[in-house]
């Protein structure tokens, strides 16, 4: 049996996971710092909006998606046989929440609501949408892919195998 270190077993992690841990606390402190240098009342209200948002609308939303895509691929819950098997369903919730993701962070792009941006860039802003439709086509893609991908592969491992016939002895 190993003995664990001293530092390992009090705290239960290795030193570099207490110092990247503490350089996260670090970041987050200052931006959190630069962030309310500005606008501190401005910045708690959109802070608090926020949070109202997601949690009175976009979780019930998105739960109810979700909730549908389950009944649609009939995946209710994991497996009680102790197989690890991906839903079928994470196939759809990964490539929507990239695409949502991108929708969210691009949407004035996306949607053509930023009247002065070929006149501050010099770049066309008709291309947007097209190339999120192509990121979201591709997203799909992708999770089909592998959606196919492991589905041959369970099959492969369920497949009986099969003997090889026993020969005589002569």
């Amino acid at each position: 049996m190993k003995r664990r270190s001293g530092f390992r077993e009090r705290y239960g992690a290795s030193p570099l996971h207490l110092l990247l841990l503490l350089c996260s606390f670090a970041l987050a402190l200052y931006a959190g710092i630069r962030l309310l240098k500005g606008d501190p009342l401005g910045v708690a209200i959109w802070f608090v909006g926020a949070a109202l948002l997601h949690d009175l609308v976009l979780l019930p939303l998105y739960t109810l998606t979700d909730r549908a895509a389950q009944a649609l691929t009939g995946v209710r819950q994991a497996p009680l046989d102790g197989t690890h098997r991906m839903p079928a369903v994470n196939y759809v919730r990964v490539p929507a929440f990239l695409s949502l993701l991108l929708l969210v962070v691009w949407y004035p792009l996306v949607l053509r609501r930023v009247p002065g941006y070929r006149s501050a860039t010099g770049l066309d802003p008709d291309v947007f949408l097209g190339r999120w439709l192509l990121l979201t086509a591709a997203f799909f893609a992708v999770s089909a892919l592998c959606l196919l991908a492991a589905t041959a592969r369970r099959r492969r491992s369920h497949r009986p195998r099969r003997e090889p016939a026993a020969r005589g002895r002569s």
